[in-house]
């Protein structure tokens, strides 16, 4: 059977030990992904200053919301992906890998596009402190044009866990870590390039990897279950609808956090650079945070796929379950090492004693957030999971857009809490997914969709 080496078929055994041990590599990966951007901080904090840090936590928000764009199509692949195979339909799955691979490759080109004609202008409307924005233009350019490298890493990926691999995703970014680090050291350290040398090493570091990534699949093809020919790659447009359908939603969550963030960035940034460089590093801590968590999801998502696929809705509320039990042990021990070592992280990041001052700030406005991300773990992996688009839709602009912009502009300005508000209106939003996402799930309203596997 094609696909047998490389895929992993969740439909029957333990699911508290299958979703443990898939999610391990997830973690760890998720955690490496982060490490590309946390290098960059610290090595920029050491080397350039508060104003470096500023403009890389700034542009990396923008880079941030062109790839969650392009990882939103990229998840919807690898739904479709679990559900084909769950479904044991592997010409299908064939089709749908080389129409992810098109659109994807298509969407990060015209992401580029826009970023490097319109810089000027989207640094403009974050409001950059001025001592920033020439260093926060180069990094937007660079990372901007190196786009398809991360975007194509994503979506190999993304097909890998649809199909139950977790271990070459990892691979794949332990290699790219690798060089970013060793560049990062070179060009920004040794060789003074600034900012600019910070990209360059992102940008690198994931060509190699993607690059990588590609070449592994071409000599394993038969056990990945897609045959490298130039008619592989195509546009199946009931596929691609499907993507589209499935991914816009998933994309608008993705993005539209990321565009939040950047009005909360630019409503910051009012307050100075002392505040954006402070928040800028909170949010990298806090990205490394989720990020790990984030693989209990990663893994929880394929797993429902399949089973519902399978047309075994029992086994995918269990693992369900299973991700709540895991990430709430997660949760738990992250508040606790912020709460104790809080500001000593941030030391990690910049020496100005300014921002070590108001990281306890913060600190006690961003721990509201980690319940919510918690209960997303099992809940929102099975709303993506089982591919209920309009729902996904709705929950996104809820987080995203109204509560993540509207809360953080009420707590911040209306309240006049200034930056403690600010923080906290941003870490509340989540809550607007994660609670009708629980209803949702525990209702049991969900019975009544059609699976995806029925319409592939």
């Amino acid at each position: 059977m094609k696909g047998k080496r490389l895929s992993k078929d969740f439909t029957s055994g333990n699911i508290w030990r299958q979703l443990l041990f898939f999610s391990l590599p997830f973690m760890a990966s998720n955690a490496m992904q982060v490490l590309y951007s946390t290098i960059d901080m610290i090595i920029v904090g050491e080397y350039v200053g508060t104003a470096g840090l500023s403009a890389v936590s700034q542009s990396s928000q923008v880079i941030n919301f062109a790839v969650m764009v392009c990882l939103g199509f990229s998840n919807a692949g690898q739904v479709l992906v679990a559900q084909a195979l769950g479904a044991k339909k592997h010409k299908e799955m064939s089709d749908i890998i080389g129409t992810l691979f098109c659109f994807v490759v298509l969407l990060s080109v015209a992401l580029s596009a826009v970023i490097l004609f319109g810089s000027t202008w989207i640094l403009n409307a974050i409001n950059i402190p001025p001592e920033s924005e020439e260093m926060a233009m180069e990094y937007l350019i660079i990372c901007g044009a190196g786009l398809i490298f991360t975007a194509g890493y994503n979506m190999v990926s993304a097909v890998l866990r649809g199909m139950g691999d977790a271990k070459r995703p990892f691979l794949f970014i332990g290699i790219a870590s690798v060089v970013n680090l060793v560049l990062d050291i070179l060009f920004t350290g040794i060789w003074g390039w600034g900012v600019a040398g910070a990209a360059w090493a992102t940008i690198i570091g994931q060509a190699v990897s993607f690059l990588f990534s590609l070449v592994f699949l071409y000599h394993n093809r038969k056990a990945f279950g897609f045959e490298f020919h130039r008619k592989s790659f195509s546009l199946n447009k009931r596929y691609a609808g499907m993507i589209t359908a499935l991914g816009t939603p998933m994309a608008i969550q993705s993005g539209f956090i990321n565009v939040s963030m950047l009005f909360v960035n630019a409503m910051i940034n009012e307050v100075g650079v002392v505040a954006s460089a402070t928040f800028g590093v909170g949010i990298r801590i806090d990205d490394i945070v989720n990020k790990i968590c984030m693989g209990i999801q990663y893994a929880a998502m394929p797993m429902i796929s399949q089973n519902m696929g399978a047309n075994r809705p029992d086994r995918a509320k269990k693992v369900v379950y299973s991700a709540w039990v895991y990430s709430g042990v997660l949760t738990v021990l992250f508040i606790v090492l912020y709460v104790v070592l809080g500001k000593q992280l941030f030391m990690l990041f910049s020496n100005d004693v300014q921002v070590h001052e108001m990281s306890g700030t913060f600190i006690s406005a961003i721990l509201w957030m980690f319940p919510a991300f918690a209960i997303m773990r099992g809940s929102g992996a099975f709303v993506q999971g089982i591919g209920n688009a309009r729902f996904s839709m709705i929950l996104a602009l809820l987080d995203g857009v109204i509560l993540r912009i509207g809360l953080s502009y009420l707590l911040g300005i209306v309240c006049n809490l200034g930056f403690y508000g600010f923080v906290l209106g941003y870490g509340l939003a989540p809550y607007g997914f994660a609670i009708p996402s629980l209803i949702y799930f525990l209702s049991g309203v969900w019975k009544k969709q059609q699976t995806l596997a029925e319409k592939i």
